[in-house]
């Protein structure tokens, strides 16, 4: 019997704005990649039942709740925008209970010998240490205008609102550096995207 390809794990990271989704939809699309979200996966995480429901009732207390069981979002984030203690703790609970979650994922879709890729993407892929998981890093990197044009259509951001997030991100320098290939996003023709995309797999051996 033929040997079974083993899994290649690609993570994408990239600035707000970057048109990330619009990587992983064509991953997940044309390559049959299994995409594992780590904010998605975190607010999994959060609702009654997940992992990290308990730690966080316990640190916050039931004052968070809502009449349903589930967190009010908006309170916790009022809560640890002031406190950087309650912050970091709070992320102490989080991102270590993601990481647990993509790793336990990750060990499904290997021992399935169904996936041939899979893709993570987290805006903290590299502060968390996610390169250590992946066999490539991939950064999405978009023009200014064109980053600051999708949040103000797709999310209906201010300028100013815009402004203060991209002063909270990274420069460019800090996700080119350990990222093994780049994907710019800033064409309003997707298929340009595509075709970096297409290259990139095939050039780095990646399928």
């Amino acid at each position: 019997m033929p040997s079974r390809q083993r899994m290649k794990v690609l993570g994408i990271t990239g600035g707000v704005g970057a048109g990330k989704s619009t990587v992983l939809e064509y991953l997940e699309e044309r390559y049959s990649a299994r995409v594992i979200q780590c904010d998605e996966a975190a607010k999994q995480l959060q609702e009654p039942g997940g992992l990290c429901y308990e730690p966080m009732v316990r640190l916050f207390g039931p004052q968070v709740l809502l009449a349903d069981g589930s967190f009010d979002r908006k309170k916790i984030a009022d809560l640890v925008f002031s406190d950087r203690e309650l912050r970091e703790k709070l992320n102490g609970i989080v991102h270590p209970g993601v990481k647990r979650y993509v790793t336990k994922e990750m060990e499904k879709a290997r021992s399935s010998g169904q996936v041939s890729l899979l893709v993570i993407e987290a805006a903290l892929l590299l502060e968390e240490r996610y390169d250590l998981l992946c066999d490539e890093i991939w950064y999405i990197h978009t023009r200014e205008e064109a980053r600051r044009r999708r949040l103000k259509a797709s999310r209906g951001y201010s300028d100013e609102k815009i402004s203060r997030i991209m002063a909270a991100q990274k420069p460019d320098e800090y996700f080119r550096e350990p990222c093994q290939f780049g994907v710019a996003n800033s064409s309003a023709n997707v298929e340009n995207t595509y075709e970096q995309i297409d290259k990139g797999l095939r050039e780095h051996g990646i399928l």
